[in-house]
This record gives C-alpha cells, structure tokens and sequence, in this order.
C-alpha cells in the first residue's frame, strides 16, 4: 500500500462555511476533506484538524514515520508556532503550505511565516479550491499523479 499524504490543518478552521465567509467562503471543512479525497484519486489520505498546536506537532511525527507527503494549513499557528516549524523540518518528503485567504494582502501580523521557509512549496489565496490543487501538486512531487484520461 502507498504511503499517505497527510493534510492537517490549524485552529478553527473546524468552522469553515460559518467563520468569516467573506474570508474563507462557505464551504465546510467535510466538503474540503471530500474534495481532497477527490483530487486524490484512491491514493490514500489522512486528513486532520485540530485547535490544539501538540496535537498538529504528534500528526507531524507520525507523517515522519509513515507519510509521503504533507499538505498543511497551520492557520494561526503558521505566524506563532516554531514548534510546528521545527517538527516539519524533520519532515524529509515533499510539503506544502496551504492558506485558504491570501495572507500576503492581509495585516502586516499574517505576513511573516515560520512554515514557509521550512515548506517545499505554497499555496494561498484560491480559497478552498487551493486544496485540491495542493493534492494534485503533491502527486505529481512524490511520483503519482494519476495519467488523464
């Protein structure tokens, strides 16, 4: 069996669809999960979110030892957490940011962060759609991008 991608992701953003939808849009945290599985085309996927940063970190070490890939949205954390920073350096396999807003156009706090000199690539600012977009990215990093038909 292929080892998975692991998607994690940050604080509230168990409350898609009903936090600032200006921002993030209305679609569901589920409906992001059943778009990645989508993209992903029977590769196996772990897809996981939590508010807690220990919580991200332990999911970070178990995809050291059993993933190919990680795609992560740290959310807040992407700005406060070096903990998180030095747990996906550990990380050897491909891994990519993902921010559903742009957080370049944002305030000056979203500007600076400690995942992105760690990450492989980054995604932001094409909202939940980015995550699809990071699963076929991530397959075609590790070798598995399905052949369209």
């Amino acid at each position: 069996m292929s080892k998975p991608i692991y998607i994690l992701n940050g604080p509230n953003l168990n409350r898609l669809g009903t936090r600032e939808p200006d921002i993030y849009g209305r679609v569901t945290l589920a409906e992001v999960e059943a778009m990645c599985r989508d993209a992903a085309s029977g590769h196996p996927i772990i897809f996981r979110q939590s508010n807690r940063e220990y919580e991200l970190i332990d999911w970070v070490h178990q995809a050291i030892d059993e993933g190919r890939g990680i795609i992560i949205n740290p959310a807040a954390f992407t700005f406060t957490s070096m903990a998180i920073m030095d747990a996906l350096k550990m990380f050897s396999g491909p891994l990519i940011e993902l921010h559903i807003s742009n957080i370049h156009r944002r305030e000056p706090i979203y500007h600076k962060s400690y995942v992105s000199p760690v990450a492989t690539a980054v995604i932001a600012g094409l909202g939940t759609k980015g995550y699809p977009i990071a699963v076929r990215c991530m397959l075609d990093m590790i070798g598995t991008l399905p052949a369209k038909a």
